[in-house]
């Protein structure tokens, strides 16, 4: 089953640039796909001890991972981690954060039982990829999931974004084939879910991977 994502109120969440504004999920249609596609991830994750969120952004998962998860850690390139942590505190939810870079994360060896990246790995460059798969792998628990979500750029897509006044072509260089393929040479796959357009004739828009580090490497 899957769950609806919990929000705050939009104007509670702070600590990112204005271009990341939560408000996207909150709009009408638009609002529906932004939330859709994070509870498709979400519905992925399997709970356990830990979970690494590389790209975390607001905290937007984090009401909903916390009841899934002991402990939070959260890696992004450019938030305010502080005053993100201050937004859940009042809540008891105390989240690990750090600025980093997923291509080299400040992270111990087998530390994670989920790996989860939202709208991130689209971001790099196809040779980049393969450096930041094997990094999420190393910081994985043998046995451990990295699960991805990642636009399908197709002309529904990209006028979506425009209309949101966001060029993808300036910041998207991966495409989903991209990252499934150098998802596969590393992990061994569970799934590939597709998520189609509202309303659904636009075809697929995003797609969610389910991956898993081998216990024997």
């Amino acid at each position: 089953m899957i769950s609806p994502l919990k929000l705050l109120p939009y104007k509670e969440y702070r600590g990112v640039r204005r271009e990341y504004s939560v408000i996207f999920y909150y709009l009408p249609v638009f609002g529906r796909m932004y939330r859709r596609r994070v509870e498709l991830c979400l519905a992925e994750c399997k709970g356990g001890e830990s979970i690494l969120e590389v790209g975390f952004g607001s905290g937007l998962t984090f009401l909903n991972l916390d009841q899934m998860y002991k402990k939070i850690y959260g890696l992004d390139l450019s938030c305010d981690v502080q005053e993100v942590a201050q937004v859940f505190a009042p809540l008891g939810i105390r989240p690990s954060l750090r600025n980093g870079n997923v291509l080299d994360m400040p992270y111990e060896d087998s530390q994670f039982d989920t790996v989860l990246l939202i709208s991130i790995l689209e971001h790099l460059k196809p040779e980049e990829l393969d450096c930041a798969l094997l990094e999420i792998k190393r910081v994985l628990k043998p046995g451990g999931q990295i699960v991805y979500g990642v636009p399908v750029e197709r002309p529904f897509m990209v006028a979506m974004f425009a209309l949101l006044g966001y060029n993808i072509h300036k910041y998207h260089f991966s495409t989903e084939k991209d990252v499934a393929a150098a998802a596969q040479k590393h992990f061994e796959q569970v799934r590939v879910i597709p998520m189609k357009s509202t309303p659904a004739f636009f075809g697929n828009v995003y797609e969610i991977g389910h991956f898993i580090k081998s216990v024997d490497k």
